[in-house]
């Protein structure tokens, strides 16, 4: 029997943690991958958006073809890279498009685990139309009776509101680049390509030099966002969410056109990460600093999501800021 490999189950951002019926996961900077080990032998590894990743994480599907069920298997979950005491996105990063001695290398330095949240189906049994909770027990029950240890992990699960934001807290503090929060109704069938779970980022307040702007000088609508780098080069770190109106009001008069010796001039700015889509943007002297909150998930230096730009610090001049590949 050849197993369809669906489209991934969703998460919609929310302030608050749900209170009731639900039980609370944690979320992982990694690469959501549904894996499925066919009938055949044969293992598939599909994105969230269908890219085929088996030859990147040819160590993960060996493992597959290894230790999981011979009658088929269909799992959700996450791909990591636990390197220097943290997931390490860029690690994952590394395998795509890279030659075969590449990834050979990859896997050498920084072995990829599999975070399994969920049991799509099972030996000839679809277990999508089932709740979330019969799914889980079922996932558990797997992992027990087949042995699986690493590359494999259980994703933690709780019911306990109380624990999940007790997590939230120990992983915000240690910086380890856990994401935060997924939320799933304990009744919940699971609903391929529905934005029908809860998720909440751990996010922290720091600050960076406002280096460019989206819209313009006068009407910005969103800002660029840099930090100088040991050497005292201004090093792009990532743009903001369109600006609240107090954001606005505070830049209103405030940003100068940058001058010749603007460190971006000539570089373009991706709209978002993995996109080809680029900015159109107008580049600022980087003179003022302003206050952002950030969720954990930092590539190389670079935020991968856009901030919120909280306020405009006047207090502070830009060598205040925390430097490149700082907090």
């Amino acid at each position: 029997m050849v197993l369809h490999v669906p489209e991934p189950m969703l998460a919609a951002p929310v302030a608050v943690l749900p209170a009731a019926g639900v039980a609370y996961e944690a979320k992982w900077d990694g690469y959501r991958c549904l894996l499925a080990r066919h009938c055949d032998g044969r293992v598939e590894l599909r994105s969230r958006r269908g890219t085929a990743l088996a030859v990147a994480f040819c160590d993960i599907a060996a493992a597959a073809q290894r230790d999981l069920p011979e009658d088929g298997v269909l799992l959700d979950g996450e791909l990591v890279v636990w390197h220097e005491g943290r997931l390490a996105f860029d690690r994952l990063q590394r395998r795509m498009n890279r030659t075969a001695a590449s990834v050979v290398r990859e896997i050498r330095e920084a072995p990829a685990h599999f975070v399994a949240f969920d049991l799509l189906h099972l030996a000839g049994e679809n277990l999508m139309p089932q709740p979330y909770l019969r799914r889980r027990e079922r996932l558990e029950r797997l992992f027990a009776e087949e042995g699986l240890k690493p590359p494999w992990t259980l994703c933690p699960m709780t019911l306990d509101r109380a624990e999940a934001e007790r997590w939230v807290h120990e992983w915000a503090a240690a910086d380890v680049g856990l994401e935060g929060i997924v939320a799933k109704k304990l009744d919940q069938p699971y609903r391929p390509g529905a934005r029908a779970w809860s998720k909440l980022r751990i996010r922290h307040t720091t600050e960076a030099v406002i280096g460019g702007v989206t819209g313009t000088l006068t009407r910005p609508t969103g800002v660029l966002l840099g930090r100088f780098d040991a050497s005292g080069r201004l090093r792009y770190v990532g743009r903001s969410t369109p600006l609240s109106a107090q954001a606005d009001r505070q830049l209103v008069g405030q940003l100068e056109p940058a001058a010749a010796d603007h460190p971006w001039h000539g570089r373009s700015f991706s709209a978002g990460w993995g996109s080809r889509e680029t900015l159109s943007a107008d580049l600022a002297e980087p003179d003022l600093v302003a206050e952002v909150s950030a969720d954990t998930a930092v590539d190389a230096g670079r935020w991968r999501h856009p901030v919120r730009v909280l306020r405009v610090r006047a207090d502070m001049v830009p060598q205040d800021a925390p430097l490149f590949g700082g907090e």
